[in-house]
This record gives structure tokens, sequence and C-alpha cells, in this order.
């Protein structure tokens, strides 16, 4: 079973809710057989690389609050992030473009595959929530990031150096959030049959899982292999006994 993410690295919520759906798939008896996919989602696609700004203000604009205002709405966040086990600064944090981090995040996983990938996405996001150096207009500090995720580091600067590599995979995958109705992040899709939208309580996720795994479609054969012979007329095929061999 697959399931697919689409987030974004400035989303506190992905933050939470990739936690939260991790807690939810720990205990899935079925977890060993599913994949975990991240695709690309930006918040704010048209930000220039290298605009960043503080947090708090960059809220209290947008939301139309005051100052303190949002300082109340990050300790909130905050609050969330502690209940999953995730470290969250309140205060000091900046935003910016995400575009790099999500090219780096599809050469992890061509690299290194899924868990490689999910090693990447999960350092990116501690860097922004949780520690005090930016990610963002940074890349020295992404192809340290890269590197400790188990990728080469002069790969990673050769990935971010060349502002086309990766560029349409991370589009496609904005085009096919779009096509599935995603127009806010977290958004799961399990199988390609259900979706999820937000950071959902872990027995949401567990409850997806368990009605996505019991939807899976058995397999329909529309022709059958060989029932009484090897003549080539029966669907010949291989299997663990060998191969069928002709006129034998």
């Amino acid at each position: 079973m697959r399931v697919e993410i689409w987030s974004d690295i400035a989303c506190p919520w992905c933050y939470v809710g990739k936690a939260r759906f991790e807690k939810a798939l720990e205990a899935f008896p079925h977890q060993d057989a599913v994949e975990v996919i991240h695709r690309s989602f930006e918040l704010d696609p048209n930000r220039p690389k290298g605009d960043t700004a503080a947090v708090i203000p960059m809220l209290a604009q947008k939301y139309g609050m005051t100052e303190d205002q949002a300082k109340d709405a990050e300790r909130r966040l905050g609050d969330n992030a502690a209940a999953e086990g995730l470290a969250y600064r309140t205060e000091g944090r900046d935003h910016g473009n995400t575009f790099d981090m999500h090219r780096l995040l599809h050469f992890a996983k061509e690299k290194g595959g899924q868990d490689t990938q999910d090693r990447l996405i999960g350092a990116f996001y501690r860097a922004n929530f949780a520690e005090e150096r930016s990610v963002f207009d940074d890349d020295e500090r992404l192809i340290a990031l890269a590197a400790d995720a188990g990728l080469d580091a002069d790969a990673a600067r050769a990935v971010l150096a060349d502002p086309d590599a990766y560029a349409e995979a991370v589009r496609a995958d904005e085009r096919e959030a779009a096509e599935l109705g995603a127009n806010g992040v977290p958004f799961f899709v399990l199988d390609r049959k259900f979706g999820v939208s937000g950071a959902q309580p872990a027995e949401v996720f567990t409850q997806a899982l368990e009605q996505a795994w019991e939807a899976r479609s058995p397999l329909t054969v529309l022709a059958e292999g060989p029932s009484n012979g090897t003549d080539g007329t029966d669907g010949d095929a291989c299997g663990p006994d060998g191969c069928a061999v002709p006129g034998a």
C-alpha cells in the first residue's frame, strides 16, 4: 500500500502531521507493507529565492492579527508540536522560498530511496522549526543537512547549482496535487483511493490506514497460465520450480 504526503517545509502543521501519521503507522500491523512517498507542495511558489522575513510579523500581516496575537498562535502551535515530542521555536524563526528543498527531496528519493527522502525531510523540518540557523537562502546549510541524511555533499551542491535539476519533478507533484483537489497541506493520499487533509489526530490516520488496507482490490486475472501442457498455447510462464519448456 502506498501513502503519498503532499507537504511544504514552511508548513508547521506538516511538521506536526508527519509525527501524528508516523505514530499511527508505527502501530499499524501492516506497516512493513506501506510505502511512504513525500510529494512537493509550495505554500508560496512565487516567492523569490533570497526573500526571507521573520515569521511573527508575516503572520500578523497575513491574518490581520496583532503581533501579540501572532505570538500566541505560535505558542499554541508549539504546544501541539510538544505533544508529539517535537521541538518548536515559537519566536525568532524566519520563512522564505522552499523550492530548492523540494528539489533536494526528489534528489534524495532518486539516489537513496524513500528512507533517505524521509530522513531528509525530517532534517529540514527540525532545522526550520527547532534550530536557530535558517534554512532559507543558505545553500551550505541545505548541503550539510543532505549529507547528514546520507547523500553525497558534492552531488547535492551540484543539484542546487543547477536550477533545472529536479525542477520538473517538483512542478509535476504540484500539478498532481491540484488535480487531486489539494489546496492546502498536509494532504495524505492512500492508494489513490482515500484522502486525509490536515494534521489529523493519530486515531484518524489509524482509521484511514485500516480502511485503505481493507479496500485493497484483489488482482483480477484476465488470462490463466498453462493448465495441462507447455505447447505455447496456454500462456506458459515461469515459477518457483522453473520455466515451462515448449514441446517437453
